[in-house]
């Protein structure tokens, strides 16, 4: 089974198990400010928010419209990504072990762009004028992204977000993130990188309830030259980020082992 596949199916599992009273969080929730159509659902065509100086404001509960981009990056850009030797043998080990050695799957965090493209699990945006806050329902982490000027930092120590700073090119906010540890994937297939990559995300919110984001990776190291995947999101109104608590997970490499997967125990 496809890893991603498995883990739509896993959140499945997870969703139907909860008890009854484990969500919603808040009935009848009615977040302020949302634009309404006629029977009082919200209106996800509605002009696009903007806060006080006139800058499109990002805020608000999202998901990846689709799967795609979770299960195999490149490909769902329709691209094919430009390895280099180093790349497409740590790739090809991935693939042929069905991701079994996949940070997540031992609790570690999701990072940019994989934690933001897995349905169902959303994420939320908090726009500031100094600061842009990510935070990720999937084990609870979160993400800044600095807009008060500063450049991004010379000397750091490799962080599973990275380091980020922002800024407004006209409606479209971008962002540079560098010094993500190379232990993170760029997708549930494996994509690799290096400590030398540098993501630029080019945030566009199209109206009220869609927005798009382009990634580009530039990895000297991993990749014969930068490559880009547009992915696009969806609002979920009325709706707040669940608590979701990974526990040290050690069941999926015995639940691999009985498959014959090659590398597992």
């Amino acid at each position: 089974m496809k890893k991603w596949i498995w883990d739509l199916a896993l959140a499945g599992m997870l969703l139907v198990s909860l008890p009854e009273t484990a969500f919603p969080q808040w009935l009848n929730l009615k977040v302020a400010g949302t634009p309404r159509n006629a029977d009082g659902s919200a209106n996800l065509t509605a002009a696009t928010p903007r806060t006080a100086d006139g800058k499109p404001d990002l805020s608000g509960v999202w998901h990846a419209a689709n799967g795609r981009f979770i299960g195999n990056l490149a490909q769902a850009a329709g691209i094919t990504a430009p390895f280099k030797p180093e790349a497409a043998a740590i790739y090809k080990e991935r693939t042929d072990t069905q991701g079994l050695h996949r940070p997540s799957g031992m609790c570690l965090p999701k990072s940019v762009p994989e934690g933001m493209t897995l349905p169902p699990y959303p994420f939320k945006i908090v726009q500031t004028p100094a600061l842009t806050l990510v935070l990720y329902e999937i084990f609870v982490d979160y993400r800044q992204i600095h807009t008060d000027g500063r450049p991004l930092p010379k000397d750091r120590n490799p962080a599973w977000f990275g380091y980020s700073v922002g800024k407004w090119e006209g409606d479209t906010f971008v962002v540079q993130t560098v010094g993500i540890n190379e232990r993170t994937w760029l997708d549930d297939s494996g994509y690799p990188h290096s400590d030398q990559l540098v993501i630029t995300e080019r945030m566009r919110r199209q109206d009220f309830g869609h927005m798009t984001i382009e990634f580009t990776f530039d990895d000297p190291k991993m990749y014969t030259k930068p490559w880009t995947a547009t992915v696009p999101f969806e609002l979920m109104p009325d709706t707040e980020l669940l608590e979701y608590v990974c526990e040290n997970e050690r069941d999926l490499e015995h639940m691999f082992s009985k498959q014959n997967v090659p590398g597992a125990k």
